[in-house]
């Protein structure tokens, strides 16, 4: 029987060589949100290994959007020389090349893991204040962001605009919003975070509506033979916030709005919560979003050995598989997933010799 894994997958007219994606990760390695060498050799040593699809880091659309400092950005039409750079390479060893475009709301203005990821304060040098649905802090340490205005809110938009124009000059094939882990749009739909009364506020329909607009906006720029991803928290895993079933509703608009893949991730709007983590734990919600929705999807999390993804593929839980993990530990894992599923792939050919 061949593998699922390794079949291709054709999204608008797009065609991935396999469904095996790196899901975006965070390098925290940017000056003034440029792409560097570090960026071209992590990300083309995933390309050379068998990867179907590959999507950059949360890359800020504004300044303020960015987590930390050091983010990967593309705000300004400077950061499109380096990425392009990348994005050739990507393409050169098979891969397709995406980006995750993304505002990280009241979650920015932090210093790196590695540093202790604390918030810096807005009078601190390399600080500034966040934005937010609500003037709400992430936990007690955190900054209290700025209420985002209507005119701010269409700023925004116009930024995820502006960024996906920038993508397609850069020649990704693939544009992915981030609209999880309690970044700002994850923060618009929670109703943990969003307190607003305006009609960005209170009801579904109104806590959906910035996700919505930022998606037609995007879709209305990035050109139709081309496929948009939205990335979800398809739960809050908390009573009281934001749930799958929510996420179900919310894929279906999406759908009408022009986006092509549910990428399913969960949690994060709020500190202290207890997520029932383990191998694959994130996959029902990919295969409930998917079911339910009628939308092609994608799983992520502790998705770790080849005979695990070539199975979510095959029980019709995702279209495509996302890890993130388990390429940093083994940017070659595509091409060992193909050896233990007996799929035909071809090697690199200067490593051709060591297959024999």
């Amino acid at each position: 029987m061949s593998s699922l894994l390794f079949s291709p997958l054709t999204l608008r007219g797009v065609t991935l060589k396999n469904r095996i994606a790196v899901s975006p990760m965070c390098q925290y390695s940017s000056e003034d949100g440029f792409a560097n060498d570090w960026h071209f050799v992590h990300l083309g040593s995933r390309a050379v290994g068998g990867a179907g699809l590959i999507i950059l880091e949360a890359s800020a659309v504004e300044a303020i959007g960015r987590i930390t400092a050091q983010d990967l950005g593309i705000y300004k039409d400077e950061h499109v020389a380096p990425l392009a750079r990348i994005v050739k390479f990507l393409h050169e060893h098979g891969s397709v090349a995406g980006i995750q475009l993304a505002h990280a709301g009241r979650k920015a203005s932090t210093s790196p893991p590695w540093s202790g990821g604390a918030p810096i304060a807005p009078n601190a040098e390399g600080g500034w204040t966040p934005v937010a649905p609500s003037p709400l802090a992430f936990d007690e340490k955190s900054n209290v962001p700025t209420e985002l205005d209507e005119a701010g809110i269409q700023r925004v938009i116009r930024a995820f605009a502006e960024a996906a124009d920038r993508a397609r000059t850069a020649g990704f094939r693939v544009v992915e919003i981030h609209g999880a882990h309690g970044y700002l749009l994850h923060e618009f739909l929670s109703p943990l975070s969003n307190k607003r009364t305006d009609r960005y506020g209170g009801s579904f329909e109104n806590r959906v509506r910035f996700t919505r607009e930022v998606t037609r906006a995007v879709r209305q720029r990035w050109p139709e033979e081309l496929p948009l991803f939205v990335r979800l928290s398809a739960t809050d895993w908390v009573e009281g916030g934001w749930t799958v079933e929510d996420s179900v509703a919310l894929a279906k608009l999406l759908k009408e709005d022009g986006a092509d893949l549910v990428d399913c991730s969960s949690g994060a709007i709020v500190p202290g919560v207890k997520i029932p983590a383990g191998p694959g734990y994130q996959v029902p919600l990919s295969e409930r979003v998917r079911r339910e929705a009628g939308i092609a999807t994608g799983a992520v999390g502790f998705i770790q050995s080849a005979f695990q993804a070539d199975s979510i593929l095959r029980t019709g839980q995702a279209d495509l598989v996302l890890l993130a993990r388990e390429l940093l530990r083994d940017p070659y894992w595509p091409l060992h997933a193909a050896k233990e599923l007996h799929a035909q792939v071809t090697w690199p050919k200067q490593y051709e010799r060591a297959q024999n």
